[in-house]
């Protein structure tokens, strides 16, 4: 019997050691457990979609050009399928009937600022009225004979870049006219953000035609439905607009050009650099007008300006007699920078300007206060104005710009 009971106390002991062991284990394997989890891996996200701008989208707008006689607003970006637009449509039977041209002529060849007269394209024979010579705006004579206006051509996101005041006066004439206007869209390489005055009302001309902001976080076609229904052409007269957008984009796509689209943007880093960069038009500082590099470097004269150097020279096609020519510039080169991480900016141009003694780099105040906006700028650099201060003018204009601008947004974020 004594055995019995001192067995029976054995195992009530025994009992009681595993139950304190089994507590303690069960919090460690709960630790060990936990800690043994592999992390799961995120599920692949799909390959974004190629891009595909609105020439290539033919269904969406060839009914609308079938036995029409079609004006085409375009210049060398105008390509579709990677050929232009042009030849596209008329090896699909449409009949282009004029072809009218911006700044820098239909094939993109002539120099900027230059001049570009009317006569005939040399591969096609099609007339080619000139939107950038004697006229800015097409005439009532220049518009005969067409049924409807065709504008593609591939924009840089910027007030002072001409193609958008073409788009403008060619979709103000056809409303005069009573021809409609389709608008195929293409990517906006800087429409990821807003910057920059308002233009004022004592500030208008060909680079200054709208009131939008430097950089305007719009495509073309967005743009275009701006002007039209917000009553900026002239005597409040609509157009019959319709835009074919882009397909697969939002405004966080990043989008280079498969065409430079003028000659010296060569590049996406260009384009990127180019709303901080033009500014310097109106100075004495030249932005690499007459290299290969053109806006993306600076430069002047004098050896304190900064380490980088260069010389420009004629470059046919691109800059003939450019500022400094033969003369050996000292500044600044960007060609190292990343271009997705570029917005605009004053502290190129306000750098440059500390760096002349006498705060005389601005010589040509009139285009400055085009490519601004307004006549403030000068005036703020003299008062030591630092560049936040600068930009907080800016604000109420573009809080208000902002509410507009939403009314026609066509790409989400």
């Amino acid at each position: 019997m004594k055995h019995i009971i001192l067995y029976t106390l054995f195992l009530l002991i025994l009992a009681g050691c595993k139950g304190k062991k089994q507590g303690v284990d069960t919090q460690n394997v709960s630790q060990i457990d936990s800690s043994k989890f592999e992390e799961v891996a995120p599920a692949p996200q799909p390959k974004p979609l190629p891009v595909i701008v609105a020439a290539e989208d033919t269904a969406a707008y060839f009914n609308l050009l079938k036995n029409k006689r079609v004006g085409l607003t375009g210049n060398a970006t105008t390509v579709a399928f990677g050929g232009h637009l042009v030849d596209l449509l008329l090896d699909k039977g449409i009949k282009i009937a004029k072809i009218y041209s911006p700044e820098h002529g239909f094939r993109g060849d002539a120099e900027p600022g230059k001049r570009v007269v009317s006569g005939k394209d040399e591969k096609t024979g099609i007339e080619v009225v000139s939107l950038f010579g004697k006229n800015l705006k097409p005439s009532a004579d220049h518009l005969k004979g067409i049924d409807i206006m065709v504008y593609d051509i591939q924009d840089v996101g910027c007030r002072f870049f001409t193609y958008i005041s073409t788009m403008h006066n060619v979709m103000e004439a056809c409303a005069e006219n009573n021809i409609p206007v389709v608008v195929l869209d293409r990517p906006n390489p800087n429409i990821d953000y807003v910057a920059g005055p308002i233009r004022d009302n004592d500030a208008v001309s060909f680079v200054s035609l709208d009131p939008i902001p430097i950089v305007y976080g719009t495509t073309a076609g967005e743009l275009a439905n701006m002007i039209n229904y917000e009553g900026w052409l002239k005597n409040g007269v609509k157009c019959d607009l319709t835009v074919i957008p882009v397909k697969n984009y939002t405004r966080h796509t990043r989008y280079a050009p498969p065409v430079k689209p003028s000659p010296n943007l060569p590049d996406y880093l260009a384009i990127r650099l180019y709303p901080s960069l033009c500014f310097f038009e109106a100075t004495q500082v030249s932005v690499g007008r007459g290299t290969e590099r053109p806006f993306t470097s600076i430069g002047y004269p004098d050896s304190t300006m900064g380490a980088y150097v260069f010389t420009p020279k004629d470059m046919p096609g691109m800059q003939t007699n450019p500022q400094h020519k033969g003369k050996r510039c000292y500044g600044y080169d960007f060609t190292n920078f990343n271009p997705d991480s570029l917005k605009f900016t004053l502290r190129y141009f306000m750098d440059m300007y500390n760096k002349f003694p006498k705060h005389d780099m601005i010589n040509r105040k009139d285009f400055l206060k085009l490519l601004y906006g307004n006549g403030s700028l000068p005036t703020m650099l003299q008062q030591g104005k630092t560049e936040e201060e600068i930009m907080a003018t800016w604000q109420p204009g573009l809080d208000n710009y902002l509410k507009i601008r939403a009314k026609y947004l066509i790409y989400d974020n």
